[in-house]
This record gives structure tokens, C-alpha cells and sequence, in this order.
């Protein structure tokens, strides 16, 4: 375990910013405006490589104890109650607020030792700013600049020279067996109260408010003896919709998290059925290729009519996925959870098979005599053997000749033969089509002495017996 080291401050003083130059990433979002970070952000400082410590980027605390600012206090001190050494961050352009006053006062509360760093120094006088904040009688006071990173190393030997030898931080892992999966869909559908109903606690942010989770937070888990990565994502809209620059931060956030994972639970609101927003979210994980599970929630809510209707429309619209197990749920009260999971196991299990080449050519030859390719000018492609070409999704390449002039309908045959034949459940499979190039396409026929003579007499046999 690492020692824990938080992030604490009003909003818009740069807690993001030094949290990305500490741990040299980009995971948090950073954006002038006041708010961006709500959810609790954990990472690793490896600048000492003989000692890393664990990082909570936390949200602003607003002095608003209701609604989304509210939660995200609670956030924030939460982090700050759980942390070995508090980093109490002001902006050293603007100087001391009330609201700074007041978190002053409560992190004396709290009682853990505590830094002040003094942030956005650069072409400022630093001994004003420093003298700004003389009255709050912190005896460790640093001044930073977060994004141009001047200041880091002074801070970073300030805090390992603080820091405890070990601490109870978990952080994550890069463990292989972790099945890694992401939550995905159009905003307010319940993804974060789903993930905190798994987690048993108020790990995520969760409101009636649409936009709510603007990153994508990554929590580890361990349930039933198996392990789990659950990524909370913000919710994905057309790309028309659109419009705020912090918005476009955060649908780049959820498309990186579908690539990563391994599964991808797309949840759908029972009482609106599948919008035209579900099937973007449907089409970024299928230009993907990762595992699919449908997890319909506020399922409980709904009226026997309402439901029959959702099962009509959903046969109906996602017909085009019809091999991605849909599963009934209620994020609020943890219905159906268990059936959730055994559709994630069964997916992940589908999309990361391994096959022989013996075995997707065998399949191959019984596609091949079962239905054979259908004539076209005259021509009829054929298929000699293939083999796997890679999981997540399974991929099988096939070699033949005249391989273009295989339908789109012949092409889902096999699909549809090999997903029945490995029993592939809620995962996509990809097909890629390779023709052996002809030896003998450049090279000229020259005859030989013999078979010129030969074609001659047979010439004028043709001839004679005109």
C-alpha cells in the first residue's frame, strides 16, 4: 500500500493541473472554468521512483453544502479524512477568499497534516502572494506553478520528507485477470448509481442532473473470488449536441475508456425505450470491437404495458445486436446485479477465446459444404482455410480466391455459423479476407520449340478439314 497525499481547494485554483504534472498524465480534466472535477481521481507520483505515493485530485469545495456542489464537497472531504498528508491549494493571482476561510477551518477539523500551496506564482511577486496567506498560520507554505511546473521539486521533497514509509491507499493495479469494464451511455441513465449500488458506496457523484460524471473514474473491485476494473463514464450525446469545450473533453474521456476495457455494459432507460443517443453510444462501442452487454434499468418502475412495450421495441431496434445479452435491472435498489455479472463473464469469456487453426478451418470447410458462395459472373469464390487472427474480438482470417466477390449476406452466414458453432455470446466477430496472389500473373507463356511445331499441324489439320 502507498501513503495517500489530497488534492484540497476551492474551485478553478488548479488541483487538476498539479495533479497531471505530479503524476505525469492527462487523466484529470482541466479547463478554465470553475466545476470541471467533481468525482474523487486517484493516481500515482513517480517523480521519486524510490517512493511513489498515491494522488486524489479532488472538486472544489464552493461552500455549498446542497445539490452538485454539495455532493462534490462531500467528495472532496471524504478524500481529505482518508489521506495521510493534505496538499491545501490557493491561488496565489487572486489571494485568500472566504470560502478559503472556511476550508481552513474545516481542515483544522480535521486534524492531518496539511501543506499550503500557494498556486499560479509564475510572473507574480511571490512574497506578497506568500505574505497574502501569512495569517492562516501554516508553517509549510510553497509556492507553485502547476502549469508551467515550477515549484515541483521543492514540493516534492517537502512531501516525502512528511509522507509515512507505507500507507492504506489502494491504487490500480496492472493485474492481467482483472476483467476490465466500462459503463456507457447517453447521460442520466444511472451509470454512476449503478456503480456505487456494485461498489456498496457513494464512490461517484450521482444527480437527477444530466452531465453529472464528466470523467472517466476507474475503481477496482473484487467480487464472488474474481476481479473487476468498473469504469464510470460521462454520459456520450450526437456529436451535433455537442457544444461545450469541457463536454468534448469528457466524450474523448468515455471513447478512450471503450478502447481500453473489455467489456462494455450500455445502459438503456426502460421508460424511453432506445433513442437515436443509444445508438451512438451502440455504434462507438461496435467501431470498438469490444464485448457487449444491454442493461435495461429503472426496470422495477415500469408498469406490465410499459414493459411489454420495451420488450417490443427493443427485439425491434436492436436487432442489428442481437448476439449482446440484454438483462433487466434496477440500478437504485441492485435488482438484478447478478444477472448482469454472469452476462459480463460470459461476454469477456466469448470475446477473449482463444482457437486453433485446425479447429476455425474445420469450421471453415463445414460453412463451406453446408451453403456454398453463390455464383457471381460466372465465377464462385472459394474458400480454403483460415485461421485466428486475435481476441477482443475474435478475429478469424480466411484465404482463398476471388474472395471479393462474396456477398454481404454471405459474409454474415459465416459470422453467424462460426458465433453458433463456438457459441459466442455478446461479442462482435470480424472477418478479414485475404486472396493468394497468383504466382503466375507476370509471368509471359513463351513456347518451346516443340509446342510451336505442334500448334502449327494443328492449325492447318483445322484447315484441311474445312
Amino acid at each position: 500500500m502507498l501513503p495517500l497525499v489530497a488534492l484540497v481547494g476551492r474551485p478553478n485554483v488548479g488541483k487538476s493541473t498539479l495533479f497531471n504534472a505530479l503524476t505525469r498524465t492527462r487523466d484529470a480534466l482541466v479547463h478554465d472554468a470553475p466545476g470541471v472535477t467533481r468525482d474523487r481521481n486517484y493516481g500515482v507520483c513517480r517523480l521519486d521512483e524510490s517512493r511513489p505515493f498515491a494522488l486524489v485530485d479532488t472538486g472544489g469545495i464552493a461552500g455549498v453544502d446542497e445539490g452538485l456542489q454539495g455532493a462534490t464537497a462531500r467528495q472532496s472531504r471524504a478524500a481529505a479524512e482518508e489521506a495521510d498528508l493534505i496538499l491545501f491549494i490557493v491561488d496565489g493571482r487572486e489571494g485568500a477568499s472566504t470560502i478559503d476561510d472556511d476550508i481552513l477551518a474545516w481542515l483544522r477539523k480535521v486534524a492531518k497534516p496539511t501543506f499550503l500551496v500557494v498556486n499560479k506564482t509564475d510572473g507574480i511577486d511571490v512574497p506578497a502572494a506568500l505574505a497574502e496567506f501569512a495569517r492562516y498560520g501554516i508553517k509549510d507554505v510553497l509556492a507553485v506553478s502547476s502549469a508551467h511546473k515550477q515549484g515541483l521539486d521543492a514540493l516534492l521533497a517537502k512531501v516525502l520528507a512528511q509522507l509515512p514509509a507505507d500507507g492504506d491507499a489502494e491504487i490500480l493495479d496492472d493485474d492481467p485477470e482483472r476483467i476490465r469494464v466500462a459503463f456507457v451511455g447517453r447521460p442520466n441513465v444511472g451509470k454512476s448509481t449503478l456503480v456505487n449500488r456494485i461498489l456498496g458506496e457513494e464512490r461517484m457523484i450521482a444527480s437527477d442532473v444530466p452531465g453529472t460524471t464528466r470523467d472517466s473514474i476507474a475503481v477496482d473491485l473484487e467480487r464472488d473470488g474474481r476481479k473487476y476494473r468498473l469504469i464510470d463514464t460521462a454520459g456520450l450525446r450526437r456529436r451535433g449536441k455537442v457544444e461545450e469545450a469541457v463536454e468534448k473533453f469528457s466524450v474523448f474521456k468515455t471513447l478512450q475508456a471503450i478502447e481500453q476495457c473489455q467489456v462494455a455494459v450500455i445502459m438503456l432507460d426502460a421508460g424511453e425505450g432506445v433513442t437515436d443517443q443509444d445508438a451512438t453510444v451502440l455504434g462507438a462501442v461496435l467501431d470498438a470491437g469490444r464485448a457487449l452487454v444491454v442493461a435495461v434499468n429503472k426496470w422495477d418502475g415500469q408498469s406490465d404495458y410499459t414493459r411489454q412495450q420495451t420488450e417490443a421495441l427493443l427485439a425491434r431496434k436492436l436487432a442489428f445486436v442481437d448476439w449482446a445479452e440484454a438483462v433487466r435491472i434496477s440500478a437504485l435498489h441492485g435488482s438484478g446485479l447478478r444477472e448482469l455479472f454472469k452476462a459480463i463473464h460470459r461476454a469477456h469469456a466469448s470475446a477473449t477465446r482463444k482457437f486453433s487453426t485446425a479447429d476455425v478451418t474445420k469450421a471453415l470447410e463445414i460453412a463451406y459444404e453446408t451453403n456454398p458462395p453463390p455464383v457471381v459472373r460466372g465465377h464462385v469464390a472459394k474458400l480454403r482455410f483460415a485461421h485466428p487472427g486475435g481476441e477482443n474480438p475474435p478475429t478469424f482470417i480466411v484465404h482463398g480466391t476471388r474472395l471479393r466477390t462474396l456477398s454481404e449476406s454471405y459474409r454474415r452466414y459465416l459470422e453467424n455459423f462460426f458465433r453458433k458453432r463456438f457459441k459466442l455470446v455478446g461479442t462482435p466477430v470480424r472477418f478479414v479476407f485475404k486472396e493468394g496472389d497468383n504466382p503466375y500473373k507476370d509471368r509471359k507463356n513463351v513456347l518451346s520449340e516443340r509446342q510451336v511445331a505442334k500448334k502449327q499441324r494443328l492449325i492447318r489439320h483445322a484447315k484441311r478439314g474445312k
